[in-house]
């Protein structure tokens, strides 16, 4: 669907008849902690966040390069034959901007007046015209690689929103993603100023049902009067209530 006015970004404004625009990570940020979210599309404060992971980009970047040759030819990469998965990259004009982080795979959601977008890395296609949705991620740790981690509900719901965009867009989506999973070996003798990686391809069973709900609410704290309250579970917020309580001498409300 496409928008009848021009969407925006920054902050909030909540007399705007314009749709607002809201990525990927800002849904997985609003999921983490309300409070953090409002302070910042609302008050322009930001939390403190980590550093940029730049390793992880350069396994994402020449991913991307790799099965790009494999695309170019409309063969399959050797690991999805490896994992008997029945596809090929997919080849389509609006690939390069579906990666693109500043546009991605983009929806207006009507109900609540946002535009939703997301940059995937990869997406494949099925020989009956299903569209699979990928994610590369890299690590280094000991043991097999999975997606069990109570941490890594995130890596999952990020797959469940790249599905429901392509979905939303008008195209077959297979309920099946994949995380290509490249894990650092350090069992070797010596750097020698390379590092190598186990890959695995972890398939995940994507659910949708649950991002109308996150949109509703999204919106709902978006016109919020109120910064919401403090999260147990947030670092940032943690850390704010230290702060408020050393310089006033008593925990904050």
């Amino acid at each position: 669907m496409t928008t009848p006015l021009k969407p925006y970004s920054g902050l909030y404004q909540r007399e705007s008849p314009n749709p607002y625009k809201i990525s990927r990570s800002a849904i997985e940020s609003f999921l983490g902690c309300r409070r953090c979210f409002y302070l910042e599309k609302r008050l322009d404060i930001y939390p403190a966040g980590g550093l940029p992971f730049s390793l992880n980009s350069a396994v994402d970047h020449l991913l991307k390069k790799e099965f790009d040759i494999h695309r170019a030819r409309g063969e399959p990469h050797p690991l999805m034959k490896k994992y008997g998965i029945k596809a090929v990259p997919l080849t389509h004009k609006d690939l390069d901007q579906w990666r693109s982080n500043p546009i991605g795979v983009q929806y207006y959601h009507e109900k609540t007046n946002l535009l939703i977008f997301g940059a995937v890395d990869d997406v494949w296609i099925t020989p009956s015209g299903e569209l699979i949705v990928v994610d590369y991620k890299a690590t280094s740790k000991k043991g097999e690689v999975s997606l069990d981690a109570d941490w890594q509900i995130g890596y999952r719901r990020q797959m469940d929103v790249y599905q429901w965009l392509l979905k939303k867009n008008g195209f077959k989506v297979s309920r099946t993603g994949y995380f290509v999973y490249c894990n650092g070996k350090k069992d070797r003798r010596a750097f020698d100023g390379k590092l190598e990686f186990d890959v695995k391809i972890l398939p995940y069973e994507g659910s949708h049902r649950w991002i109308e709900g996150a949109l509703r609410d999204i919106k709902r704290v978006l016109n919020a009067s109120r910064i919401p309250a403090y999260s147990k579970d947030c670092v940032d917020c943690e850390y704010q209530q230290a702060i408020l309580t050393l310089a006033t001498g008593r925990p904050p409300k």
